[in-house]
């Protein structure tokens, strides 16, 4: 079903309780837009600090490829993020987020409470202090300041079944919001869908809430 930015649309797949509110980011640890977009899911989140977060790693980058200096450039542009040198000195090299995806898939179904702080920090990890993400050593810092207790299947080289998993979840999004690319907002409330365009609020993520809000005021008006 066709569905508008920032508009709202039947979501069969997702029927909750009255006012249930959830957010699924779909990703990918190691693409410039995902770290730009980044700053509108803690936005969000720290305007409905009870609204569960769903972030599903689309482990897109497999070792082949990467998003390149020229995303990179453009997307430092229009979200003023900063990315270090060594990330920029190694832009365009193939990049694997499949151990980073491992990781993620694995703590949102471990300790899912600090599912966004890590990314956070894999993030800043990755395109600020330029580590590739793609050994068991470069999560040792991340894993001690979260206290967190992996196994070493999560540092495999092969996507995990939980990794999987999340991978028939972004599927299942995808055939609602009618596209395949990434990275894609969706909030739901109830029975109904909001896709948020992300690109109009990289420049100024807390934006983002006031135009939320707003669609989720028409909602309420309709369910009355």
């Amino acid at each position: 079903m066709p569905i508008n930015s920032l508009g709202s649309a039947h979501l069969s797949a997702h029927k909750n309780s009255p006012m249930n509110t959830e957010l699924y980011f779909i990703y990918d640890s190691h693409c410039p837009w995902s770290y730009a977009a980044t700053p509108l899911v803690n936005a969000l989140q720290a305007a409905y600090p009870e609204m569960k977060v769903n972030l599903l790693h689309s482990a897109h980058y497999i070792g082949k490829d990467s998003a390149g200096e020229e995303q990179m450039q453009a997307a430092a542009r229009i979200s003023g993020l900063k990315f270090g040198r060594d990330h920029i000195r190694y832009a365009n090299s193939p990049k694997s987020s499949i151990k980073t995806a491992n990781f993620m898939a694995w703590l949102q179904d471990k300790q899912a409470d600090k599912q966004l702080a890590v990314l956070n920090a894999l993030q800043r990890a990755h395109f600020i202090e330029g580590s590739p993400l793609d050994n068991k050593h470069d999560f040792t810092a991340i894993v001690e300041t979260f206290k967190l207790s992996p196994s070493n299947k999560v540092f495999k080289d092969e996507l995990s079944m939980d990794a999987e998993y999340a991978l028939d979840g972004i599927e299942e999004i995808q055939q609602v919001i009618g596209t395949t690319g990434f990275p894609v907002l969706v909030m739901t409330l109830d029975d109904n869908a909001i896709f948020i365009d992300h690109s109009k609020y990289l420049s100024s993520p807390h934006a983002v809430v006031a135009a939320v809000e707003k669609e989720i005021a028409v909602l309420k008006l309709a369910k009355e």
